[in-house]
């Protein structure tokens, strides 16, 4: 099951915690992969772990929110690999900041990146699926993205991009399911990752939002990973539309 043989995958934000766990899941199961993130060079330590392990992998500049970067980015991974069949709209940033104190710039960059960067890439991903009528796009959200109880303060602007994310995903789904296009959203909940340690949230707020997920333990980027292989599988060709929450139970508490 989940054999991802000649599938090739494209990874963005790829370089460090999610993006480069989802990368290493999806070689280990057959894929070949582009690992992209805004500075190529460091994404070259996670392509040559899937190198020498047997796989097969580039490093790709790419800036998610800068529709010419995304064209040259994807025209580079077609050169190289001819097509593609996945692609992980896992790019990201979070900075928190009261929403009194939020600019427009401040509103502007989060989505730019975390909204317009997954479409712009979803979009390019889907015209180059379309010409074999098979595709995989897998889009991260996270648990904070409306409707579900689950707010962050100093995150307006994060939730508000991630739950765009959903409700966007939800209408690709429709609009590209006559193409062979599956479109699905994974939103984790607590995963210890470089950005959230970069948040540096104070241990009894940590506690706290622990308290609140019945597993008791910050997930890892690994048990998030599990559930990108899945959806990019043949496995999964019935599901489109759907938002996965990775969460240890926090909604469910």
């Amino acid at each position: 099951m989940f054999d991802l043989t000649g599938k090739i995958a494209l990874i963005t934000g790829g370089r460090r915690g999610m993006g480069k766990s989802h990368a290493l899941f999806l070689a280990r199961q057959g894929a070949k992969i582009a690992v992209t993130d805004i500075n190529a060079d460091e994404c070259l330590p996670v392509v040559e772990e899937i190198n020498a392990a047997g796989g097969e992998a580039m490093c790709v500049t790419l800036d998610v929110s800068r529709k010419t970067d995304v064209d040259t980015a994807f025209d580079a991974v077609i050169k190289k690999f001819g097509r593609l069949d996945i692609l992980v709209n896992n790019a990201g940033i979070y900075v928190s900041k009261p929403a009194i104190e939020l600019t427009e710039e401040d509103w502007d960059k989060m989505l730019s990146i975390n909204l317009r960067g997954q479409f712009l890439c979803a979009q390019r991903a889907a015209k180059e699926m379309a010409k074999n009528n098979w595709g995989r796009i897998i889009n991260i959200s996270s648990v904070a993205s409306g409707q579900v109880g689950v707010g962050i303060a100093g995150g307006a602007h994060y939730t508000a991009s991630k739950g765009g994310v959903i409700g966007m995903s939800e209408t690709l789904a429709i609009e590209w399911a006559p193409l062979g296009i599956n479109v699905n959203v994974i939103a984790p909940g607590a995963i210890d990752t470089p950005m959230v340690q970069a948040a540096q949230m104070p241990k009894d707020a940590m506690d706290t939002m622990l308290a609140r997920v019945p597993l008791k333990k910050i997930g890892k980027p690994e048990e998030v990973s599990a559930a990108v292989v899945f959806l990019a599988s043949d496995e999964a060709s019935y599901i489109t539309g759907a938002t996965f929450y990775v969460d240890g139970g926090w909604l469910a508490a």
